[in-house]
C-alpha cells in the first residue's frame, strides 16, 4: 500500500514566508500605535479621576459653608476673583460661633487657583498671601480652570457650580468637569 504524500514546494514556502513577513511587519507597526493610544486613554482617565476627587472634596466643603449651631457673625461663603477664589466658614464644633483666623481650631477655609495649581488654606481671610498648600499635584497636572459660581433659586438654597479643567504637564488637551452641589446653609 503506497501513500501518496506530497509536501509544499519551495515556491509555496517562499510565498507563505513573504506573506507572513508582511503581516508581522504590519503588526509590528500597529502595536506601538495601539500601545500609545491605550496609554493616553489611561492617563486621561487618571486625570479625570483626580479632578473628580478634587471636585467632590470641594463640593463637600461648599455644602458645609454657612452652617452655624447658634448665632454666627459674617458670611458663610464669599466668592472672589470671578469665582477663582472661595472663602468659607462653618461651625465644625457646633459651639454656635465661627472660630476666627488666629484661633487654634479656626473654622475658616479658602480655595484658590494660583499658577496652574489648586491651593487651600485653613484660616484664610483673603485670597492673597503665603502659606497656601497645593491640593493638586503640580508635578503631573496643570489646573487651567477653577471657578465656583453661585446660582440663586427662589425660596430654595442656592446651587454652587464647581468647574475644573486640567491637562497633563506635557499635553494641551484639557479634561474638564462640572459638579453642582446645594448650599444648604447659605
Amino acid at each position: 500500500m503506497q501513500l501518496n504524500q506530497q509536501g509544499f514546494t519551495l515556491l509555496e514556502t517562499l510565498i507563505a514566508m513573504a506573506l507572513s513577513s508582511i503581516v508581522l511587519l504590519g503588526a509590528g507597526r500597529l502595536f506601538p500605535v495601539l500601545q500609545r493610544a491605550v496609554l493616553q486613554q489611561y492617563q486621561k482617565e487618571t486625570l479625570q479621576e483626580s479632578l473628580w476627587q478634587l471636585a467632590f472634596s470641594l463640593g463637600k466643603q461648599l455644602q458645609r459653608a454657612g452652617y452655624c449651631h447658634g448665632t454666627c457673625q459674617g458670611e458663610g461663603l464669599v466668592l472672589r476673583k470671578e469665582g477663582e477664589c472661595v472663602l468659607l466658614q462653618w461651625d465644625s464644633n457646633s459651639n454656635g460661633r465661627w472660630e476666627p483666623s488666629g484661633h487654634t481650631e479656626t473654622e475658616l477655609a479658602g480655595f484658590r487657583l494660583n499658577s496652574n495649581n489648586l491651593e487651600a488654606l485653613r484660616g484664610a481671610t483673603s485670597c492673597e498671601g503665603n502659606g497656601w498648600e497645593k491640593i493638586s499635584d503640580p508635578a503631573t497636572m496643570n489646573i487651567q480652570k477653577f471657578t465656583v459660581t453661585r446660582m440663586a433659586r427662589q425660596s430654595l438654597p442656592p446651587l454652587l457650580v464647581i468647574e475644573l479643567a486640567a491637562a497633563f504637564k506635557k499635553e494641551q488637551n484639557p479634561v474638564s468637569l462640572r459638579h453642582i452641589v446645594v448650599g444648604y446653609n447659605l
